[in-house]
């Protein structure tokens, strides 16, 4: 197998093919591409989240990195007859020595997105450094299923905000999501670092220690049922081709909500 930049476009492409969230970051530097027979067969993105300096600055408050010093993966989506533990394990093997060769920072950094049910397993299996988790809120159209990030819910935002008799609001009111048929659920994330080198692997493990991984025994799911209460609930099953919500500005097209053909 072989591993190398490819085109944006080539990588866009096999993701919205392959990966179940379509959504893709908008802070992505590299598309590293995983190649076999040349068949492409895996795809990793590089770059940051949302707040790319404040991720690293509140991992290590009192080491000066910055957001030169890691990347995260964004998306990592591989072909389903190569989508297991021990090809991920492998990927993740051959990206990592990729990094060292070509890249100059000092960790690569990820979230398993535990309200999609997904504990990280592949990342446990690559040595990665468990750091802990956070809550994590969506919202889910209860008609169609559709899973709206809250970056995605500006047009919903300003009509709660007018059915409310409100200038603006900055999360979904319970009695609106009711009237709309709109749950707010909340779930976990997993984070996990990779450090480049005995130095920092040293100096995250002093920071946080040798954490447990977590397993699905540690996957929780709640839904509000009343403004500032949550009730447990079984894993939502979210379908992830509706985008009647989560097209602005992913690549989505807003009038037929089909994705962009990139070429």
């Amino acid at each position: 197998m072989k591993i190398e930049e490819i085109p944006k476009n080539r990588a866009i492409r096999f993701i919205h093919k392959y990966h179940y969230s379509k959504i893709l970051p908008r802070l992505t530097k590299y598309y590293i591409g995983f190649i076999e027979d040349s068949e492409l067969v895996g795809v990793v993105t590089l770059g940051w989240g949302t707040q790319p300096l404040q991720t690293i600055q509140k991992l290590f408050p009192d080491e000066g990195f910055t957001t030169d010093d890691y990347f995260e993966i964004g998306k990592m989506c591989f072909k389903p007859s190569k989508n297991d533990s021990n090809f991920g394990s492998q990927a993740i093997s051959q990206l990592i020595s990729w990094i060292k060769h070509n890249l100059d920072i000092k960790f690569l950094y990820t979230l398993a997105d535990g309200i999609m049910g997904k504990c990280g397993y592949v990342y446990q299996a690559s040595n990665f450094i468990y750091l802990g988790s956070f809550k994590t809120d969506v919202y889910m159209d209860e008609k169609t299923g559709e899973k709206i990030h809250p970056r995605s819910a500006r047009s919903l935002l300003e009509e709660n905000a007018e059915w409310s008799g409100k200038s603006k609001i900055y999360w979904l009111t319970h009695d609106f999501c009711e009237y709309k048929e709109i749950a707010r659920i909340r779930g976990l994330m997993f984070r996990y670092i990779y450090p480049m080198n005995r130095k920092y692997r040293k100096l995250v493990l002093k920071k946080y220690g040798n954490l447990d991984y977590p397993k699905e025994d540690d996957l929780i799911f709640d839904k509000r049922v009343e403004k500032g209460k949550y009730e447990q609930i079984p894993q939502p099953n979210f379908d992830m081709n509706v985008f009647n919500h989560n097209y602005q500005d992913w690549g989505i097209n807003k009038n037929s909500k089909k994705w962009f053909d990139f070429k």
